[in-house]
Protein backbone atom coordinates (compact mmCIF):
# COMPACT_ATOMS: atom_id res chain seq x y z
CA UNK A 1 0.00 0.00 0.00
CA UNK A 2 1.42 3.38 -0.98
CA UNK A 3 1.58 6.33 1.39
CA UNK A 4 -1.16 8.00 -0.61
CA UNK A 5 -3.39 4.94 -0.26
CA UNK A 6 -2.66 4.92 3.48
CA UNK A 7 -3.65 8.60 3.69
CA UNK A 8 -6.93 7.90 1.91
CA UNK A 9 -7.62 4.97 4.23
CA UNK A 10 -6.85 7.08 7.31
CA UNK A 11 -9.33 9.69 6.11
CA UNK A 12 -11.98 7.04 5.49
CA UNK A 13 -11.35 5.71 9.01
CA UNK A 14 -12.28 9.06 10.55
CA UNK A 15 -9.11 11.10 10.79
CA UNK A 16 -9.43 14.61 9.39
CA UNK A 17 -7.90 15.52 6.03
CA UNK A 18 -4.81 17.16 7.52
CA UNK A 19 -4.17 14.26 9.88
CA UNK A 20 -4.59 11.73 7.07
CA UNK A 21 -1.98 13.39 4.89
CA UNK A 22 0.49 14.62 7.50
CA UNK A 23 0.62 11.59 9.81
CA UNK A 24 0.93 9.15 6.94
CA UNK A 25 4.12 10.78 5.67
CA UNK A 26 5.54 12.07 8.96
CA UNK A 27 6.99 8.77 10.13
CA UNK A 28 9.38 8.55 7.18
CA UNK A 29 10.88 11.82 8.39
CA UNK A 30 11.29 10.66 11.99
CA UNK A 31 8.11 11.98 13.59
CA UNK A 32 6.07 9.65 15.78
CA UNK A 33 2.69 8.77 14.20
CA UNK A 34 0.61 9.62 17.27
CA UNK A 35 2.35 12.97 17.71
CA UNK A 36 1.82 13.73 14.02
CA UNK A 37 -1.90 13.00 14.41
CA UNK A 38 -2.07 15.38 17.35
CA UNK A 39 -0.13 18.14 15.57
CA UNK A 40 -2.45 18.01 12.55
CA UNK A 41 -5.62 17.61 14.61
CA UNK A 42 -6.63 21.28 14.49
CA UNK A 43 -6.08 21.74 10.75
CA UNK A 44 -9.06 19.74 9.40
CA UNK A 45 -12.00 21.43 7.74
CA UNK A 46 -9.92 24.34 6.58
CA UNK A 47 -8.33 25.04 9.98
CA UNK A 48 -10.64 23.83 12.76
CA UNK A 49 -13.70 23.86 10.47
CA UNK A 50 -13.25 27.52 9.60
CA UNK A 51 -13.37 26.71 5.89
CA UNK A 52 -10.00 28.30 5.15
CA UNK A 53 -7.04 26.41 3.64
CA UNK A 54 -8.00 22.78 2.98
CA UNK A 55 -6.62 20.40 5.59
CA UNK A 56 -5.23 18.04 2.95
CA UNK A 57 -3.26 21.00 1.63
CA UNK A 58 -1.98 22.11 5.04
CA UNK A 59 -1.06 18.51 5.82
CA UNK A 60 1.01 18.42 2.63
CA UNK A 61 2.61 21.77 3.50
CA UNK A 62 3.71 20.35 6.85
CA UNK A 63 5.20 17.27 5.15
CA UNK A 64 7.16 19.50 2.78
CA UNK A 65 8.42 21.39 5.82
CA UNK A 66 9.43 18.16 7.55
CA UNK A 67 11.54 17.14 4.58
CA UNK A 68 13.00 20.46 3.51
CA UNK A 69 12.32 23.01 6.26
CA UNK A 70 14.81 25.32 7.89
CA UNK A 71 16.08 23.88 11.17
CA UNK A 72 19.25 25.92 11.61
CA UNK A 73 19.30 29.70 11.78
CA UNK A 74 21.79 30.06 8.92
CA UNK A 75 19.99 27.65 6.58
CA UNK A 76 18.07 30.18 4.50
CA UNK A 77 18.35 27.98 1.37
CA UNK A 78 16.19 25.38 3.18
CA UNK A 79 13.51 28.01 3.80
CA UNK A 80 13.59 29.06 0.16
CA UNK A 81 13.35 25.45 -1.04
CA UNK A 82 10.41 24.83 1.32
CA UNK A 83 8.59 27.93 0.05
CA UNK A 84 9.32 27.04 -3.58
CA UNK A 85 7.97 23.50 -3.18
CA UNK A 86 4.96 24.69 -1.19
CA UNK A 87 4.13 27.19 -3.92
CA UNK A 88 4.60 24.49 -6.56
CA UNK A 89 2.22 22.23 -4.62
CA UNK A 90 -0.33 25.05 -4.43
CA UNK A 91 -0.18 25.75 -8.17
CA UNK A 92 -0.71 22.07 -8.99
CA UNK A 93 -3.59 21.69 -6.53
CA UNK A 94 -5.28 24.83 -7.87
CA UNK A 95 -4.85 23.54 -11.43
CA UNK A 96 -6.89 20.50 -10.43
CA UNK A 97 -9.48 22.15 -8.19
CA UNK A 98 -9.40 25.90 -8.76
CA UNK A 99 -8.75 26.75 -5.12
CA UNK A 100 -7.10 25.62 -1.91
CA UNK A 101 -9.89 27.07 0.25
CA UNK A 102 -12.07 24.45 1.91
CA UNK A 103 -15.35 26.40 1.65
CA UNK A 104 -14.76 26.93 -2.08
CA UNK A 105 -13.70 23.35 -2.73
CA UNK A 106 -16.78 21.86 -1.05
CA UNK A 107 -19.12 24.71 -1.91
CA UNK A 108 -20.30 24.86 1.67
CA UNK A 109 -19.44 27.03 4.69
CA UNK A 110 -18.78 24.55 7.47
CA UNK A 111 -17.85 27.36 9.87
CA UNK A 112 -21.56 27.86 10.57
CA UNK A 113 -23.85 25.34 12.26
CA UNK A 114 -26.11 25.39 9.19
CA UNK A 115 -23.24 24.83 6.80
CA UNK A 116 -21.82 22.01 8.88
CA UNK A 117 -25.23 20.34 9.01
CA UNK A 118 -25.54 20.74 5.23
CA UNK A 119 -22.12 19.13 4.74
CA UNK A 120 -23.06 16.25 7.02
CA UNK A 121 -26.49 15.79 5.43
CA UNK A 122 -25.01 15.82 1.93
CA UNK A 123 -22.16 13.56 3.07
CA UNK A 124 -19.63 16.01 1.61
CA UNK A 125 -16.84 14.71 3.85
CA UNK A 126 -17.39 11.19 2.48
CA UNK A 127 -18.08 12.00 -1.17
CA UNK A 128 -16.13 15.14 -2.07
CA UNK A 129 -13.25 15.45 0.40
CA UNK A 130 -11.58 12.09 -0.32
CA UNK A 131 -10.49 13.33 -3.76
CA UNK A 132 -8.69 16.27 -2.11
CA UNK A 133 -6.80 13.89 0.18
CA UNK A 134 -5.95 11.66 -2.79
CA UNK A 135 -4.87 14.53 -5.02
CA UNK A 136 -2.82 16.16 -2.26
CA UNK A 137 -1.04 12.84 -1.76
CA UNK A 138 -0.41 12.42 -5.48
CA UNK A 139 1.07 15.89 -5.78
CA UNK A 140 3.09 15.41 -2.61
CA UNK A 141 4.55 12.15 -3.95
CA UNK A 142 5.77 14.00 -7.03
CA UNK A 143 7.22 16.87 -5.03
CA UNK A 144 9.00 14.59 -2.54
CA UNK A 145 10.86 12.73 -5.31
Amino acid sequence: MTNNEKACTAFEEGFNCAQAVFATYAEQFGLDHEIALKIAGAFGGGMARMGDTCGAVTGAFMVIGLKHGKAEKKDDPARERTYKLTNEFTVRFKELHGSIMCRELINCNISTPEGLKQAQDEKIFKTICPKFVRDAGNILEQILE
